[in-house]
Formats: C-alpha cells, sequence, structure tokens
C-alpha cells in the first residue's frame, strides 16, 4: 500500500482523492495546508488521518511514502525537492516547474535520492493517447498537426475588474501557456519527438502572463500548430493531418473522443471509453516506485526535461517572464 499524502485543498485534489479511491493499493493519509482549521476542516470532509501545517514536518514524517503536489506553480520545485530529500516520492501536478533549469534541478534531486517524480500531465497516460500514436501509420505520411485548447477563465472577469487572481499573476508563474498549452505541448513532443525549430507568439496582459498564444513546432515535412487560449473560446477540435486522411480528437486535454477519417470517405471511432482522466497518472506513478525507476514510466526524465524546455523557450520568445527565473 503507498500512502500519499497531499499539498491543496482544492478541486485539483478533490478530484485526486475521488481517483485514489478507484485505484488498487493507494490511499490518502495525510494533506497539508497553511492553516489548521482548514486542514482539519478538509481532512474531516475527506476521512484523511493525519494533517499538517508544516512541509517539513510532513516531509519527515513516517505517514506517507508519496506526496502528490497540486500548489501554484511558482512552488512546484521548492515542494519536489524538499520532499524528495526527505525520502519521498513526488507526483507533481503540470506544469512540473516554472522553467526548465528546475526541472533539471529536480531531476537531478530523484536520482540522487532515488525516488520516483513524475509530472501529472494527465492526458499523456491516457490509452487513447496510445490509440492514436498507433493509428498515425494509417494516415501516414503525417503533414500537419492543429492541437487546440481555448477555454474562457472565469477568473478572466475578475482581472478585467482589477482583482489580481492567481491565473493571471506572473508571481504564481501562471498563464494560458502552463495551464492549457501545457496539454497541447506535451502530446505534440510524445508523438513527433524534438522540433528543429520553434516559433511562438502570444497576447501578454498587462499583469505579464500570456493570456493567450500560438506555438508552431518546425520539423522536416511536418508543422505542428498549438493554439491556447484563457481570454477566449472555441469549441474546434485538435486533429493529425496525413495524405491518407485525418486523426480528429474532440479534445486534446482528455482525448476522450477520437475519430479516424480517411481519404475514401470511411470513418470509425478508434476511442475507447476511459477511467477517471487522473487514473492512469496515479498508476503509472505507481508502477514507476514498484519498479524503483522513473524511467519505466511514458514521460520519462527526459521528456519532462524536453517539455520544459520548449515551454521555456516559448515564454521567452513572447516575452513572459517570472520570478522564479531570476
Amino acid at each position: 500500500m503507498i500512502r500519499f499524502g497531499i499539498i491543496g485543498t482544492n478541486f485539483i485534489t478533490d478530484w485526486f482523492i475521488e481517483t485514489i479511491d478507484q485505484v488498487d493499493d493507494v490511499e490518502v493519509t495525510a494533506l497539508y495546508s497553511r492553516t489548521e482549521s482548514r486542514a482539519k476542516e478538509y481532512a474531516e470532509n475527506h476521512s484523511i488521518l493525519h494533517t499538517f501545517t508544516s512541509l517539513e514536518e510532513m516531509a519527515q514524517s513516517d505517514v506517507i511514502d508519496a506526496i502528490y503536489i497540486a500548489s501554484p506553480n511558482s512552488l512546484h520545485a521548492e515542494q519536489s525537492i524538499l520532499f524528495m530529500q526527505h525520502g519521498k516520492h513526488v507526483l507533481c501536478e503540470k506544469p512540473l516547474a516554472s522553467n526548465v533549469e528546475e526541472v533539471i534541478r529536480m531531476v537531478d534531486v530523484a536520482k540522487e535520492n532515488q525516488v520516483v517524480l513524475l509530472e501529472a500531465l494527465r492526458n499523456l497516460f491516457m490509452p487513447n493517447l496510445a490509440r492514436i500514436q498507433q493509428t498515425m501509420e494509417k494516415i501516414a505520411p503525417v503533414r500537419r498537426a492543429v492541437f487546440n485548447k481555448s477555454q474562457y477563465s472565469s477568473r478572466y472577469d475578475l482581472y478585467k475588474q482589477g482583482e489580481n487572481p492567481n491565473t493571471f499573476n506572473p508571481d504564481f508563474s501562471n498563464g494560458s501557456l502552463m495551464d492549457l498549452g501545457v496539454y497541447l505541448l506535451g502530446p505534440a513532443l510524445k508523438l513527433f519527438g524534438q522540433p528543429n525549430a520553434i516559433q511562438a507568439s502570444g497576447v501578454t496582459l498587462e499583469s505579464g502572463v500570456d493570456g493567450s498564444g500560438t506555438v508552431i513546432l518546425s520539423y522536416d515535412d511536418l508543422d505542428v500548430i498549438v493554439m491556447h487560449s484563457k481570454i477566449h473560446a472555441t469549441s474546434t477540435p485538435s486533429e493529425i493531418i496525413g495524405e491518407k486522411g485525418r486523426i480528429v480528437i474532440n479534445d486534446i486535454a482528455t482525448c476522450d473522443e477520437v475519430r479516424l477519417e480517411l481519404r475514401d470517405s470511411t470513418s470509425e471511432i478508434i476511442s475507447e471509453v476511459q477511467n477517471a482522466p487522473m487514473s492512469y497518472e496515479i498508476e503509472a506513478f505507481v508502477r514507476a516506485i514498484e519498479a524503483r525507476d522513473s524511467d519505466t514510466v511514458l514521460h520519462d526524465a527526459a521528456d519532462m526535461i524536453r517539455l520544459a524546455d520548449v515551454m521555456t523557450k516559448v515564454r521567452k520568445q513572447v516575452g513572459v517572464h517570472y520570478p522564479a527565473d531570476t
């Protein structure tokens, strides 16, 4: 049985706890919150035995084997490193850190302490992404891919009213790329590998973060176009286009419905019904712990560094700078 601690008492940790109940040989035994009252309230609501208001004490405790981190992006590296230095395995929400330098440091600490570090980028672990990869040969050669994830953030209204929500605050290493673009770049790099060139543009808000953006990844005979936004919405699906047809993905972040369309006008659904979205990343994390090897997962250390490197380069082109970059 792998005992999880969790950092964060928000809707994401709610999903995590609900998913944990559907996965064998794992349980949540502890949680951290900055205030004792919030920690106790959340623990009682979710039947969690232990609460902490000190991350250091939690990292040193013997009531957890692993930690799930769902704190603001700017805290991911610091918190992950603390727990890994105390021998705890780390499942950290996407994006893994603020920049590639932090990710490299995290990977090094994981190796030094012989623990598993995994970025919880859920769509990379979903069966339907594997089906997409297997089906690409039916439309080969692939000439273009267009990945889209644009949804209007309710917090954008607060931002326009003069407030400073975390979603649009550079102090927390936030913005459209970090929140939504990662769901697109992760699969793009997984499916097509390291690009030859990266070209990025975006809408930068007065706060300093990106509200939306476009990234073009160039390969020898292929362009991958990534479009993300938190300041406007679209229902346009994602697609991978080849000379023999295309693969249409309803929502690249969930890969819940995927359709193959060939040039001869035949069409078929190639997706399967998936379990709870977070279950696959949790199961992959558990397998890696059992194998004592982070590189047994689909999204290994090299993949995490490559994704962080591309995202860091994209931000530099767009002109988005975080305090964590200094």
